[in-house]
């Protein structure tokens, strides 16, 4: 039932977003609603998921622990370690856990760094690099490709939001204001994938081991004969 509530739920949120895209002037409302029927049918496929306890704990704690570096780094515009600890349990745990701690991750830190429209986005581009990571898990046990691999999708993920961005307050949709909107925030983009780099360079196999360790342990079955 819970299943198809969310997925009612985001079959309606897009309808009403395609009724708000015939106006124009609704541009920022039709791409909320877009992204909040995009996360009801995450939501819906991770409650298909995780049924333990025990990785509903692990998730909950890795989305947090992600939320709490990137507060700490609020200093340093765009350098936080949210993207490299979604891509390592997405590519430890598997796609659905990925995009549960990219998710939450955003969504819990906005608490601090402020909720806005672009929070559902957020989520959704960070639960994406989660996803991202569960497609090639063998290639990432590699320090260096993981950190290749980070480096674009910080690129890919500001990128996402600059589209965003250019779409949700931007009247005049040509290329010319998408490259005005794309370099403003290049200084950024630049930044958050360099620091994905640093990040997954310094810590990232090792983060990649602990998990794969909590996810045998997670999924080992004990029969007592």
């Amino acid at each position: 039932m819970s299943r198809t509530a969310l997925l009612l739920a985001g079959s309606s949120a897009f309808a009403a977003a395609v009724w708000a895209a015939v106006d124009r002037s609704h541009d920022g409302l039709s791409l909320l609603l877009v992204a909040f029927a995009l996360l009801a049918v995450g939501i819906a496929w991770l409650e298909r998921g995780p049924d333990s306890a025990k990785e509903l704990a692990l998730i909950a704690t890795l989305g947090a622990t992600a939320a709490a570096g990137r507060v700490l780094f609020a200093a340093i515009p765009g350098v936080q370690p949210v993207t490299v600890m979604t891509v390592a349990a997405g590519a430890a745990l598997g796609a659905r856990s990925g995009f549960a701690v990219g998710a939450l991750a955003a969504f819990v830190s906005n608490f601090f760094l402020g909720q806005g429209t672009w929070t559902p986005w957020q989520m959704l581009g960070w639960g994406a690099c989660g996803v991202a990571g569960a497609m090639a898990p063998r290639l990432l046990r590699r320090r260096v490709v993981l950190a290749a691999f980070c480096f674009v999708l910080g690129l890919a993920f500001s990128a996402f939001m600059d589209v965003w961005n250019w779409l949700a307050f931007y009247d005049q949709h040509t290329w010319q204001t998408f490259v005005a909107v794309h370099a403003r925030g290049l200084p950024f983009d630049l930044a958050h994938a360099i620091g994905n780099v640093l990040i997954a360079l310094a810590a990232g196999p090792e983060l990649r081991r602990l998990l794969d360790r909590y996810g045998r342990r997670l999924h080992t079955e004990v029969i007592w004969a």
